[in-house]
């Protein structure tokens, strides 16, 4: 699973929370077809990797498959029967907060076919609803 190897800050505060839509991460990057969020949500470091492994059966380790999005925000959790104070909890998992418009994964080498559905079987593992989107110079008759 994706995490980052070091932070500066183990435990930060909450912040402000992911309003609005994105600016940066909207446009495909690298391949001719990818996925958009439609809302804002935290994505934890397992859901994009079961993503990750849905697309990569699905085209059957043809093409490629790029992942636009880092779970670099720790969740913190407390132990069952705890009572509150006495610190901030450990370090429960890692979260990617998206906002809509953000492109969370992009795949290039397949067919228009498969690269549609390995994508809409994709977002059926995320939190988030996606949209399908294509590169504006792509030709789907070629």
């Amino acid at each position: 699973m994706l995490q980052p190897k070091r932070v500066k800050y183990r435990r930060p505060q909450d912040g402000r929370g992911n309003k609005g839509n994105a600016h940066r991460g909207t446009q495909l990057a690298f391949g001719s077809f990818g996925i958009k969020t439609l809302e804002p949500k935290w994505i934890d470091s397992r859901q994009i990797e079961a993503a990750r492994v849905a697309i990569n059966r699905y085209m059957n380790r043809e093409g490629q498959v790029w992942i636009r999005i880092f779970p670099d925000k720790p969740i913190t959790r407390k132990p069952a029967d705890v009572r509150m104070g006495k610190g901030k909890g450990d370090v429960a998992g890692w979260v990617a907060p998206v906002t809509p418009g953000r492109i969370l994964f992009e795949v290039e080498g397949v067919p228009f076919a498969v690269a549609k559905e390995a994508l809409r079987l994709g977002a059926q593992k995320l939190p988030v609803k996606c949209k399908f989107i294509i590169r504006r110079d792509y030709d789907k008759n070629a």
